[in-house]
């Protein structure tokens, strides 16, 4: 299995390449060369297989022979043993025709768990195989941080610096990253919005001196292998409701567009998708393309669902990248215009294409918290401000009540708390993978927003002999 970037101007590269690598030499986006193929019959055989198993039959897809079959059973299993249900991803029935899949139930309680419980140890036996190190530096509009925390906390060959825009993350989401004692954890709170905290991380990829003389690798979305992991729960979650013989369509509360990425993988390697369906918070970037064919940024606006706080979606790169025949060259002029004028469009032909996958809907925070409240009264499921989007979405453009509609939940209603209450009236029950959170020292450094100033950090705290740790 090859790799190639979005932008096509960067090597072509292993699985085991990629996964360090994070971002394209030329600013892109890793995605696979070709799409692995499953035939109906090879979908049908994968029925009644665990989600470990069913993992491994997906993710050795595109790993090649990069890793043997024995230690990529071993990294699948170890990545999925640390969940709090047996089936790791439970699907439940909330409507007519109409699922829920709860992908809440790892370490830190979000969907980020999904791919980064798996990506931890992958990068653990690449770095050995190749006795390097790396410095990941990761992005988080709230629960990205804390899964990749979780995955790479006390590792020996990886330090990880996360940034996050201070002030615009649930309390329970902070601390989640910022009371982890290991000391190769460094917690950067930003003064600024989720956009600008990835922006700085796509600019110190760029910066190739730094890159290279810190051996920069990334956890977000943008690293392939997080995307890989998630394609898992799309062929779980259809199987489980008819697939092959039965169609399915997916609605995903979405930000920086890797999640619903994931689906549209899937449905490229064969699985039989009738339509996705993303679901926006007031940050509506996304479905204001589907319904206009334009990109076109706004300000940043802080809502009750702040994960999704976004206006620069990532991942949408590697879907524009497909809409134009793979034509690295004309998204490399689309995205450029892009960062220079925070506006593109794309043809009739290229968002006729999106739409007949993908459809959008918007929910502002009153919006929100009315399908959290009806959903509870409905079936007695609480739902977070992210899922609950997930659900509106679906309910709102399903195309055919004929097809089982699968909403994702990506959240444990108990991460935002004040939101659920306020909502439902219920206060969610908390896990007790959240005891103590509240009474646990911090450990984070507040930065400016300027790159220079993360950089100048990142430099002097990887070459400290005597690292006293970050303020409170």
């Amino acid at each position: 299995m090859k790799y190639i970037s979005t932008r096509g101007n960067a090597p072509v590269l292993e699985f085991d390449d990629v996964l360090l690598s994070g971002l394209a030499r030329d600013g892109g986006l890793y995605v696979p060369e070709s799409w692995p193929q499953l035939s109906p019959e090879e979908i049908r055989a994968l029925k009644g297989l665990s989600y470990t198993d069913l993992a491994y039959q997906i993710i050795k897809r595109f790993v090649g022979d990069t890793v043997g079959d024995t230690d990529l059973k071993r990294i699948v299993a170890n990545a999925y043993s640390n969940f709090d249900v047996e089936d790791v991803a439970p699907i439940k029935k909330i409507g007519d025709n109409e699922y829920l899949l709860e992908l809440f139930h790892g370490p830190t309680l979000a969907f980020k768990d999904m791919a980064m419980q798996f990506l931890g140890p992958m990068f653990d036996h690449v770095l050995k195989t190749k006795d390097q190190r790396v410095t990941i530096v990761g992005a988080t509009s709230g629960d990205t941080g804390s899964a990749a925390i979780e995955a790479c906390r006390d590792r020996d060959n990886i330090d990880i610096f996360i940034l996050y825009p201070d002030g615009r993350v649930s309390d329970v989401q902070r601390r989640q990253m910022t009371t982890v004692d290991a000391p190769n954890v460094h917690c950067i709170a930003v003064d600024g919005t989720f956009d600008d905290c990835q922006d700085m991380v796509k600019a110190m990829f760029n910066d190739q001196a730094f890159r290279n003389h810190h051996h920069l690798s990334a956890v977000n979305s943008i690293n392939w292998a997080r995307i890989m992991a998630q394609i898992v729960y799309y062929f779980w979650a259809a199987l489980k409701v008819g697939a092959p013989e039965q169609k399915v369509a997916f609605a995903v509360p979405t930000g920086n567009f890797g999640n619903v990425f994931a689906g549209y993988a899937a449905s490229r390697m064969g699985l039989a998708v009738s339509q996705f369906i993303i679901g926006s918070n007031s940050n509506d970037i996304l479905t204001r393309f589907i319904d206009t064919g334009e990109m076109k940024m706004s300000g940043v606006h802080p809502t009750i669902s702040p994960s999704m706080d976004i206006q620069i979606s990532s991942n949408f790169e590697r879907l524009l990248f497909d809409l134009y025949g793979r034509d690295g060259a004309k998204v490399s002029t689309l995205l450029d215009d892009f960062r220079k004028n925070g506006v593109f469009s794309v043809g009739d032909a290229e968002i006729q294409r999106a739409r007949g996958l993908i459809d959008g809907a918007r929910f502002d925070d009153t919006q929100t918290m009315a399908v959290i409240k009806t959903v509870y009264d409905q079936c007695g499921e609480l739902l977070d401000p992210h899922s609950a989007i997930g659900v509106a979405a679906g309910r709102a453009k399903r195309r055919d009540p004929s097809v089982p509609m699968i909403e994702l939940a990506t959240a444990h209603p108990a991460k935002f708390p004040d939101a659920v209450s306020k909502a439902s009236g219920i206060t969610p029950n908390a896990p007790s993978r959240l005891a103590n959170l509240l009474s646990k020292p911090e450990r984070v450094d507040h930065l400016a927003n300027d790159l220079a100033t993360i950089q100048g950090f990142i430099h002097k705290t990887l070459s400290s002999d005597n690292q006293d740790g970050p303020s409170a």
